[in-house]
């Protein structure tokens, strides 16, 4: 890193900040123990996420009456998110990750809540509501991967992202596997059946934040700041080199985004009608949670493969193979039987593996073109618009659906993501930064 004789330190920087600057020893230190909360968080915040992906088109459907709105919950909790993306961002550049993360897991168990009371009583506008609000973990679960990277080096990036994904299989997986559970659990209380994941998920939620706000300390973003600060200050770029950087990094940052946009869109899309898709089958709630369950492991489980990938092999292979994951998906839940359980779980399994592919990749991308001082705010503007193509797959999803079939909405998504391949090779990326 930085030394000691290299970095002009403020008079006004506090002594252990200035610590951490000349330090890369206590930087290695912080980096890891961020790692370590985030992941304990990240457990917690996937059994959140798993109860509206699992049950929330069921319980829309039940409450609505009709198929044709079953992909509004995931265009609600999405949109939240969407919202929620951008506040989380900015809140944690103003004032560090822990703030803005721990404030988000919170407002998505408040979210929880509202949508387990709306269940009660069967109130529509309270369930869109508790749903916008409940999104709002769904994007700190999203936003939590960049802690991690904050003072990664380069060569660690992928990974530290891949280590808050992986994590996240914990509870994601077990989330959609406790269905039947919490719903006789739910029935216990005299509450619906289908609200019972979202008790699970008010739990989870507030615990990851709980977590963060007590342990993530010191704030990873605010010390990566402070390194880059001074950094910065000692740089003798000259305005030629930082205009060219410059250029460079705003390809890096739309390819980046692009790349988890249309995985995000095209994933929800196919995962939001499945359990649908399933129910118009004969399959029963067991069966659409042990599907959902295998995608949300495929989804992160292999992260940490990934993540070595993609720093070792390179961002552009990894978007080529997020790709060809994602048209495999969609060939196989279109052509294959929807009795067959074998078909639904692999074209699942694969459809979570190639968002895989693309979230780490893209964000890997993403991060190497921002810089310090203004990453959370741009990471956070990002995470906007993934959350809107989430809600624009979830929404458009059921009306395709009712309009064709769940076949078409499937081979539509493998077509769509074709769109990746030439923005990667527009944007110029290779294997690193």
């Amino acid at each position: 890193m930085l030394a000691k004789d290299n970095v002009k330190l403020s008079d006004t920087q506090s002594a252990w900040m200035q610590s951490y600057i000349i330090s890369s020893e206590k930087q290695q230190h912080l980096y890891k123990r961020t790692l370590i909360v985030i992941v304990i968080s990240q457990i917690f915040g996937g059994a959140g996420l798993a109860a509206g992906v699992t049950v929330g088109a069921l319980l829309a459907q039940n409450m609505l009456g009709a198929d044709s709105v079953t992909g509004i919950p995931t265009a609600l909790f999405t949109l939240g998110s969407a919202a929620a993306a951008l506040l989380v961002g900015r809140s944690s550049q103003a004032f560090g990750r822990r703030t803005g993360l721990a404030t988000g897991f919170v407002a998505g168990g408040i979210g929880a809540i509202g949508v387990v009371i709306s269940a009660i009583l069967n109130s529509i506008p309270l369930l869109f509501v508790s749903l916008l609000v409940y999104g709002a973990g769904s994007a700190t679960n999203l936003q939590a991967r960049y802690a991690g990277t904050d003072l990664a080096s380069p060569t660690q990036r992928a990974k530290a992202v891949s280590m808050a994904m992986v994590s996240t299989t914990f509870g994601a997986v077990a989330g959609p596997n406790l269905v039947d559970v919490m719903g006789k659990f739910a029935i216990s209380i005299s509450v619906p059946a289908l609200a019972g994941p979202f008790i699970l998920a008010a739990a989870a939620y507030i615990l990851a934040g709980l977590v963060l706000l007590f342990f993530l300390r010191p704030d990873p973003y605010i010390v990566a700041k402070a390194i880059s600060d001074a950094k910065r200050a000692t740089s003798k770029l000259s305005s030629d080199e930082n205009a060219t950087s410059l250029s460079i990094n705003r390809r890096g940052i739309f390819a980046g985004a692009m790349v988890m946009i249309l995985t995000q869109f095209v994933m929800t899309a196919i995962m939001t009608m499945t359990p649908i898709h399933m129910g118009h089958h004969g399959h029963g709630l067991n069966a659409v949670g042990l599907v959902i369950g295998f995608h949300i492991g495929a989804m992160f489980l292999p992260s940490l493969v990934t993540g070595f990938l993609v720093d070792k092999i390179g961002r552009a292979v990894m978007v080529i193979a997020s790709v060809v994951t994602l048209i495999a998906s969609g060939i196989v839940a279109a052509m294959g039987s929807a009795d067959s359980m074998t078909v639904l779980i692999t074209a699942l399994v694969l459809l979570g593996l190639g968002w895989n592919f693309g979230l780490i990749s893209g964000t890997a991308i993403l991060v190497d073109a921002t810089h310090a001082s203004t990453r959370a705010k741009t990471q956070g503007s990002i995470d906007v618009w993934i959350a809107l193509s989430g809600a624009l797959g979830g929404g458009l999803s059921g009306i395709v659906v009712a309009q064709s079939s769940y076949g078409i909405l499937s081979l539509a998504g493998a077509v769509l993501s074709l769109l990746l391949i030439p923005i990667i090779f527009w944007a110029g990326i290779n294997k690193s930064t």
